[in-house]
């Protein structure tokens, strides 16, 4: 099967389809990729380079400097890159197109379009401002973009009920919707950790909510991993020096992973959240906000929280008994095994299989 997928290379989507991508390869499928969104970095660049040496005709890659969706300059977002991914489907032979952005969904293709919805400017302004965005052409705009992609799929995925439910709330989806949960796969942690906490994401993204971390004064040392400006955007709190480690590398990450005891998920926004399962897969107990999306994932994997208080005595409490820190870690280690990259690239390639039958099915019949 020859997948046509596109990523973007800003957030856990670019993530997300590297498992994806390097589990299709390993069963026989062809994939050629683009990602938009902007120039990947130095260390997001080897990723593509490796894949091609080992995969060879089997894998492409291209990067765009698209904008996405949510973008300031969303009215480029779409008319860039459509008739571009529509040669590459027809050069190529591509059998379906798995796009991980919106848009795509209304690529005028006769073969099958998936679209995966990972979060959305809507349901994260519900989550993190009560639903009010002011009016403007940048809305109105992405509102069009999202609508028209979902109406035109044949598939949307999520990565959680709390998602498809979400998804639905604000916009049509006329083809099957489905919910596949993300898989990620982690070389276990070698050796002891140290009694720190860490978290990651942009400090510029109100649905992270990091600067929670700067209302209390904490037990034990907190590190937080991520960008804090986004173009005009800036991190609404300001956290001491030390405990902002700026962006790092994937590598990097999981390394500060590995050396840490706590995962500390501050989201108010969080449709699946990757990085709270890499920690958990590199031994961390992961401590969530107490929102629907992450309560649906880690169940009783993972503690919760409310407000800063009740984040601080947790930390407290784990930071005071070695034995009920362990076997938080355990729990956790025990939950995010569930979510594996195999698991996640078998149920879409049965759904890929699924969707190419029936249209070929349709083609005969027509």
């Amino acid at each position: 099967m020859r997948v046509l997928m596109t990523t973007d290379t800003v957030g856990g989507v670019w993530t997300f389809t590297q498992e994806l991508a390097r589990g299709l390869l390993e069963r026989g499928c062809a994939v050629y990729l683009v990602s938009l969104g902007g120039a990947p970095s130095d260390s997001q660049k080897l990723w593509p380079e490796r894949l091609k040496h080992e995969a060879g005709a089997c894998f492409s890659y291209e990067a765009w400097t698209t904008p996405l969706e949510w973008m300031e300059e969303n009215d480029r977002a779409y008319y860039l890159a459509a008739g571009r991914l529509i040669r590459i489907a027809f050069r190529w032979g591509a059998d379906l197109l798995h796009s991980n952005q919106f848009c795509f969904g209304a690529v005028p293709l006769s073969i099958p379009k998936i679209v995966t919805a990972h979060s959305d400017v809507l349901s994260w302004a519900e989550s993190c401002r009560g639903g009010v965005l002011e009016e403007s052409a940048w809305l109105r705009q992405y509102r069009k973009l999202v609508g028209d992609g979902l109406e035109s799929a044949d598939v949307v995925s999520c990565p959680t009920e709390w998602m498809a439910r979400t998804v639905t709330e604000y916009f049509s989806v006329r083809g099957e919707l489905v919910v596949i949960p993300n898989g990620r796969s982690v070389t276990p942690p070698q050796g002891g950790t140290r009694l720190q906490a860490v978290t990651a994401g942009r400090l510029w993204d109100e649905a992270k909510n990091i600067g929670m971390l700067g209302d209390f004064r904490s037990p034990l040392p907190i590190f937080v991993a991520g960008e804090t400006r986004h173009g005009t955007a800036g991190s609404t709190h300001i956290l001491p020096d030390n405990m902002l480690l700026g962006r790092l590398s994937q590598e990097e990450l999981l390394s500060l992973f590995r050396q840490s005891a706590i995962y500390i998920c501050t989201s108010r926004y969080e449709p699946f959240g990757l990085a709270p399962l890499e920690a958990a897969l590199c031994g961390c107990a992961v401590i969530c906000n107490d929102i629907p999306s992450l309560r649906e994932v880690w169940e009783s994997g993972a503690l919760y929280f409310r407000d800063s208080q009740s984040l601080r005595n947790l930390l407290c409490r784990l930071s005071e008994d070695g034995e009920e820190l362990v076997a938080a870690q355990h729990r956790s280690y025990a939950r995010a095994r569930h979510f594996s990259a195999d698991t996640m690239t078998e149920r879409y390639l049965r759904l890929y299989r699924k969707v190419v039958a029936g249209a070929e099915r349709s083609a005969n019949v027509a």
